[in-house]
């Protein structure tokens, strides 16, 4: 007699580290296990960079990777909480992103990874941080919060001497409310210069991000920490002045506002030519022949107090009130050196400019070659400028303006 087989019905149980089967047939079910044995143990691994240990170098990265899976979770914790980071693309990498670790500093990196069918593997490593014993520091001019004139450069001096010029100037950064291109140029081995390929453009704001956590100016002299200056540049302020014709035409944001009657230096005592940087500024100043060396008994030598003085070079050239040369102003060059013109002119003048404008002088027959006699960083030719950076043209970051 045939019996029709009754419907079977596949149950899978899961037991611990075991599948089993049950096969069950008719109303009185038989029993049938099989097991196959699953795997614990994920594929994937975590590696990280700093491996364990002391004394790491602040500039170093932290890196966490995933090999055969994807990163879920990291984090590295320190002094000052969490330090920022970013994933690659694919989950595989983290990457610290921002500033220098801190010195003689304790981390502690956690991360968990998973693989392709979500087994999770952790990992859980500590680090600590060297502990310089000298240190370099630096200070930046135009001061936080400044306001100055266009030709002003931004002027880094450190404390120590540096030997890692391409290190420490990597580690500057100039952010402006408008781009520029500009470079960094060393003036000696403890000033470095940054300004742009022309004078700046008016109406800026400007950072500068001296990052020197880390950084060594030469072996084993670290930076000693991280600051920032803020200042801004004033609406351009540049006057031409012509030898030949005699006249000071006055430029506000690139217009021209006045054309001024004017004297310079006579033969044997001419303005020197170039771009020069009005670097102070004075409501009145006596102006005394003897401290250039000249005698009282010289028929050259002079003593008089000269009203609205800005001063163009440390060896003496002023733009200031003449009204002693009144009769000259506008047809001969009469003065020592000096540019001048009348009191009334003078005190316009004297009004509308500020320390960091910019004053050109042409067409004499001296020229501005003495570096250093006054802010003289815009008679360098840019190819010039460039022979002295170590990382050459740059255009500067994005600042984001709080308004």
């Amino acid at each position: 007699m045939f019996f029709p087989r009754k419907n079977r019905v596949r149950v899978v149980i899961p037991i611990a580290g075991v599948a089993t089967v049950l096969l069950l047939s008719g109303c009185t079910p038989t029993l049938t296990v099989s097991t196959a044995t699953v795997d614990p143990n994920p594929t994937v691994s975590i590696a990280a960079l700093p491996l364990t240990g002391t004394d790491i170098h602040p500039v170093t990265q932290v890196v966490v990777k995933a090999k055969l899976g994807r990163l879920i979770h990291v984090s590295v914790l320190g002094p000052k909480g969490e330090v920022p980071g970013i994933f690659s693309d694919d989950g595989s990498q983290w990457s610290a992103t921002g500033a220098a670790l801190e010195y003689s500093a304790n981390y502690v990196i956690t991360a968990e990874a998973a693989d392709a069918r979500g087994r999770v593997t952790s990992l859980d490593s500590r680090f600590s941080t060297l502990e310089p014993e000298k240190f370099f520091e630096a200070n930046v001019t135009p001061s936080e919060g400044e306001v100055v004139g266009v030709g002003e450069p931004i002027v880094v001096t450190f404390n120590k001497r540096v030997e890692n010029k391409a290190e420490v100037e990597a580690a500057l950064t100039v952010r402006t409310s408008r781009s520029v291109l500009g470079a960094w140029a060393w003036r000696d081995n403890r000033t470095v210069e940054f300004r742009p390929k022309e004078l700046w453009p008016g109406n800026m704001s400007v950072e500068v991000d001296l990052n020197l956590t880390g950084v060594e100016a030469k072996p084993e002299v670290f930076g000693k920490t991280s600051t920032k200056d803020s200042f801004s540049f004033r609406p351009s302020m540049v006057s031409v002045v012509d030898a030949n014709t005699y006249t000071m035409d006055v430029f506000r944001g690139g217009e021209l506002v006045k054309t001024i009657p004017v004297t310079a230096g006579k033969a044997g005592f001419e303005t020197r030519s170039g771009t020069k940087v009005l670097i102070t500024k004075e409501r009145s100043r006596i102006m005394d022949a003897a401290s250039g060396g000249t005698s009282e008994d010289n028929p050259e030598y002079y003593r008089v107090n000269a009203e609205y003085a800005m001063r163009m070079t440390y060896s003496g050239e002023f733009v200031h009130a003449a009204p002693w040369s009144a009769g000259s102003q506008g047809s001969a060059n009469v003065s020592h050196g000096c540019v001048g013109m009348s009191t009334t002119d003078g005190e316009w003048w004297w009004n509308q400019n500020e320390i960091g404008d910019v004053v050109i002088v042409k067409n004499t027959s001296r020229t501005q070659t003495d570096d250093g006699n006054g802010m003289t960083i815009w008679n360098a030719p840019w190819v010039e400028w460039l022979e002295k950076s170590s990382t050459g043209p740059q255009i500067t970051k994005p600042l984001q303006v709080v308004r």
